[in-house]
């Protein structure tokens, strides 16, 4: 089977016991500790591998195991952009604040022959029978949370058009990169578009000088431009959400600002768009997916709580969104991943399990199978 597929998850799974331990041996500084964990990690993915296949899932990852972060691990990994610790800071959710971390450029922007997660992948497709697929930070993600204090190249910090072009070369060498590794299904974490449909964040940005309509439609075309050579056989996915941290979250409003730019501007294969909340307003930005072979994978499974949807109510839900959209063009995920940090959502391993058999039976369900 190829992608897209009907049944499907954003990348992220719950980090075990193990892995946890281990890599808290590494902070400590303890001797061997690096080797211990590159040795828990292993085992770990090799055992969500196997889950994912048990329950049915056509495509697996390696549920981001090895990073702390679902975005930063691999923007530190590109030359010339490092995550910096500075006390204070911190991306603040609701009721509660991540580590004090921040992206800071110090050079030219490019992707690395030897990125880790070139490898990562490798791994990842060695060890299943089924579609591998690797989660990365889209582009938008590099400049986002950017303050114009940590843009220490002085021609990014006088023209912003010279950071985003060459955000388009780093990353149309990674999709590059990670095709030659054997990657045929890249899914890009572009979470700030359903960011800038909340009112206050919109707001937000005004005050800075920068219309967030701009900003959308910015983030669009280096979304195309970064992706539009990639070979036939690849398809690109890209995830959206309002947040997704210790089963809290940040913004709120309907995809309606965005939808247009998403759906008509990005280039993308398949959109994973997060639906679990009224949060994310209702169903009718989909009718602006033309027709064809996009694919949106909707989001009506929550990662934040453990409570199982109830089948019916989810069929129910596919009727609606098919008022706006042509049923064979939606697929079913969870609305984001299970552990976007290595803290992970209030849920159980077996919780998770649950969540994602439920996707396979939802599948089944509506369109008769997975693929």
């Amino acid at each position: 089977m190829t992608p897209p597929f009907r049944a499907d998850h954003v990348g992220s799974l719950l980090r075990p016991p193990a892995v946890r331990k281990a890599r808290a041996r590494v902070e400590a500084g303890e001797p061997g500790a690096a080797e211990a964990l590159r040795e828990a990690e292993d085992a770990a993915i090799r055992e969500v591998i196997r889950m994912q296949e048990e329950v049915g899932l056509p495509a697996v990852t390696d549920g981001e195991i090895r990073r702390s972060w679902w975005h930063y691990d691999f923007m530190g990994m590109l030359d010339g952009l490092d995550i910096v610790t500075r006390e204070g800071d911190g991306i603040q959710f609701h009721g509660v604040k991540t580590k004090p971390k921040v992206p800071v450029v110090n050079g030219r922007l490019d992707f690395p022959d030897d990125h880790p997660m070139l490898d990562h992948f490798r791994f990842l497709a060695a060890n299943t029978s089924v579609t591998p697929k690797i989660s990365i930070p889209g582009p938008s993600c590099c400049h986002y949370r950017l303050e114009p204090g940590d843009i220490r190249v002085k021609e990014y910090a006088e023209d912003a058009e010279a950071y985003f072009a060459d955000l388009v070369k780093t990353y149309r060498k990674a999709v590059r990169a990670f095709y030659d590794a054997g990657c045929r299904y890249l899914q890009m974490d572009d979470i700030y578009y359903a960011y800038l449909c909340d009112p206050k964040i919109r707001a937000a940005w005004q005050e800075k000088g920068i219309d967030p309509d701009w900003l959308i439609d910015r983030y669009a075309r280096m979304m195309h431009d970064a992706i539009a050579d990639r070979p036939e056989d690849m398809v690109i996915a890209m995830h959206m959400c309002r947040g997704n941290f210790r089963s809290t979250w940040v913004a709120e409003g309907g995809y309606d600002p965005a939808a247009e730019a998403i759906f008509n501007k990005t280039g993308v294969d398949v959109f994973f768009m997060e639906y679990d909340t009224e949060r994310a307003g209702g169903l009718e930005p989909l009718r602006l997916l033309p027709k064809g072979r996009q694919r949106v994978m909707a989001g009506f499974i929550t990662t934040k709580t453990p409570a199982l949807e109830s089948l019916d109510d989810l069929k129910r839900l596919f009727d609606e969104a098919s008022k706006f959209v042509d049923i064979d063009q939606l697929g079913i995920a969870p609305q984001c991943g299970f552990s976007s940090t290595e803290e992970g959502n209030e849920l159980t391993m077996d919780d998770q399990r649950r969540k994602l058999e439920l996707v396979v039976k939802v599948a089944e369900a509506v369109w008769g199978g997975v693929a």
